[in-house]
């Protein structure tokens, strides 16, 4: 019962904070200078933002009373500093290279000499490689592997490994265990 009732408390209290949104929006709407209207428009997603960062529980939402259009140049007067509007310019001219400056720097494919080969019960291969690395099978798979035989690592989907020979098309799922 408990639970109803503090359920419907809190849909009553969203349904007040929504419609009290939605008038202050239509306000903001009414205004017929753009300026004036984006001012606006800001200072009430500032305000929704502030309120809902603060309130970590389903209390009502306080919005911040609309900006005037008479209020609305002592905004626009208050910009940012040069140095703000430098670090804007920065992120947006590197925007979407991040993954591409990654992808610069890395190597997607190793090649590795089998020190020793191992077998777990299940019949997947521990592999350890000539420079201390040793990787295991994923897969069920056979995968027929020789000591002293040359292998490359690649670089798979969705951050996985695959292993293979130069020799034959097969490649097996591996990951890195040391």
């Amino acid at each position: 019962m408990r639970f109803t009732l503090l359920t419907g408390a809190v849909l009553l209290v969203s349904a007040q904070a929504n419609a009290a949104i939605e008038q202050q929006l239509t306000q903001c709407a009414g205004i017929t200078d753009k300026l004036e209207r984006l001012v606006c428009y800001d200072n009430l997603a500032a305000s929704i933002q502030v309120t809902t960062v603060t309130n970590n529980t389903t209390a009502p939402i306080a919005v911040a009373p609309v900006v005037t259009p008479a209020a609305a140049p002592a905004v626009v007067a208050s910009a940012a500093p040069v140095a703000a509007a430098a670090a804007a310019t920065n992120v947006e001219d590197n925007f979407g290279m991040e993954v591409k400056r990654v992808q610069e720097n890395t190597t997607d494919k190793i090649y590795l000499d089998v020190e020793s080969i191992a077998e777990d019960a299940y019949g997947a291969l521990k592999i350890t490689f000539t420079n201390g690395q040793v990787w295991k099978q994923t897969e069920n798979r056979k995968f027929n592997l020789k000591v002293g035989e040359k292998v490359f690592i690649e670089k798979a989907a969705l951050g996985s490994f695959l292993m293979g020979t130069e020799s034959r098309n097969a490649k097996v799922r591996v990951k890195r265990l040391k």
